[in-house]
């Protein structure tokens, strides 16, 4: 049986702060959910046969979906598990997630996709989306059983973790791709330009005797696989975007008008840069593509604000100690963010006044779902009952400890955060109350 049936009953909130530029709501009001989908928004519902959860202010949107998350289940359970991984998500305020192929095995045919979503099924707290691999054992020599895949439920494809260095096994991926409108998830990096870097090359990789990796590597592989989304005429999502001219080619692509593509933001990329990293040579400060220099930094934040970069994406790796506590260059590359990357984009942005809430929504929200080909939500009459209630006041700091995913190898351990998710509810379903996760 699914962990995440539809609930039944009433559940009434009150006095809710309700943000969603969908339905051009930005309003105190009451939401009733009735057997898992919203049945009311209104001023003073009035359901006396209904659970009451009063919200008192806490602004409550459709619910966040992060597209890009490594739950390293099957076969690297040691570091996170869909269980434990959903967990975080719920505690970081998300209802969904989407998972990369990157698994041991790959997740490159239809019957790992549905072992994938079976497990989910039981042991899900959030909406668990399974990307496909784009080639098989991400190899990027052969393509991957998309036909089989899509019949079993995945909602895109990629080679999250590598690059497809050959271009026309990539064209060919976009091609067959196309063939069920779903969307490609690209790895931007010229492998050879990269050559092992473990760090932005500059200063900071200088300094720190670090092989660095230039940022046209990732630049490069931007404007190739756009191109090659133009010749095709698929759907392209870059992720984890960490340079100026990767901004720039996609902020030209869109204004061209000629191409489908879209992008997203991580936490690290819009609030570190490489001057993070010093002698201590944090490891939890590794990951792929590495923290860029200030410029680019800002660059990639300025995108995100003004929507050229569409969606905030977490990019959650969890890794076990003892595949971080090495040598830097033997370390393993990736950052935990599923329960980090909302309160810090609330905190940091939105508490700021340099992002709005209707636009937060439309990052986390409403973005991830257009990316994916998702059933829209929204805070409407008739919609399913995904939601998430934000109290912009409450404030904590990241710890290990507070960390509810197995893996604790945050790159913000010690940073304070603003903005956190008092309840998470899934059709309906309340899988995080007063800030905890419900077991």
């Amino acid at each position: 049986m699914s962990r995440l049936q539809p609930a039944k009953g009433k559940l009434l909130l009150k006095g809710a702060r309700c943000v969603d530029p969908q339905a051009g709501l930005d309003v105190l009001a009451d939401i009733l959910i009735t057997d898992g989908s919203i049945a009311a928004v209104d001023t003073a519902i009035d359901a006396p046969d209904a659970e009451i959860l009063e919200v008192g202010g806490r602004v409550v949107v459709p619910g966040p979906v992060d597209l890009h998350v490594h739950l390293r289940e099957p076969g690297q359970e040691y570091k996170e598990t869909i269980e434990s991984g959903t967990r975080a998500a719920a505690h970081g305020g998300w209802t969904g997630v989407g998972v990369m192929a990157n698994t041991h095995p790959v997740v490159d045919d239809g019957a790992q996709v549905r072992s994938v979503l079976n497990k989910a099924d039981a042991t899900g707290l959030v909406r668990v989306y399974v990307y496909g691999a784009l080639t098989r054992g991400l190899r990027g020599e052969q393509l991957a059983e998309m036909a089989d895949m899509v019949a079993a439920g995945a909602v895109g494809f990629s080679d999250d973790g590598h690059g497809i260095q050959n271009p026309l096994m990539m064209r060919r991926a976009l091609q067959y791709a196309l063939v069920f409108d779903k969307v490609v998830l690209a790895h931007a990096e010229d492998e050879k330009l990269a050559d092992g870097g473990v760090v932005n090359e500059g200063l900071v990789s200088t300094r720190l005797g670090l092989p660095g990796q230039p940022a046209l590597a990732e630049e490069l592989a931007v404007r190739r696989d756009i191109a090659l989304a133009r010749l095709t005429g698929a759907r392209l999502h870059i992720c984890h975007v960490s340079t100026a001219g990767a901004v720039a080619a996609i902020r030209e692509a869109k204004a061209a008008g000629d191409v489908a593509v879209t992008a997203e933001a991580t936490p690290h990329h819009l609030f570190l840069n490489e001057d993070a990293l010093d002698v201590r040579y944090n490891t939890n400060l590794k990951m792929a593509p590495p923290l860029r220099s200030e410029a680019d930094r800002v660059a990639v934040l300025e995108a995100f604000l003004d929507g050229t970069i569409d969606a905030l994406a977490s990019d959650h790796a969890p890794h076990a100690p003892q595949e971080k506590e090495l040598e830097f260059e033997l370390a393993q590359f990736g950052t935990v963010g599923l329960e980090t990357a909302l309160p810090l984009v609330l905190g940091e942005l939105v508490a700021a006044e340099r992002l709005s809430w209707s636009d937060f929504v439309q990052r986390v929200a409403v973005a991830p779902r257009r990316i994916l080909g998702l059933e829209p939500v929204s805070l409407a009459a008739g919609s399913v009952a995904d939601l998430t209630v934000f109290d912009p006041a409450a404030k904590t700091k990241v710890t290990k400890d507070w960390l509810v995913g197995k893996s604790k190898n945050s790159a913000f351990l010690g940073w304070g955060v603003r903005g956190l998710a008092t309840e998470v509810i899934v059709g309906g379903q309340r899988v995080l109350k007063e800030g905890c996760v419900v077991v």
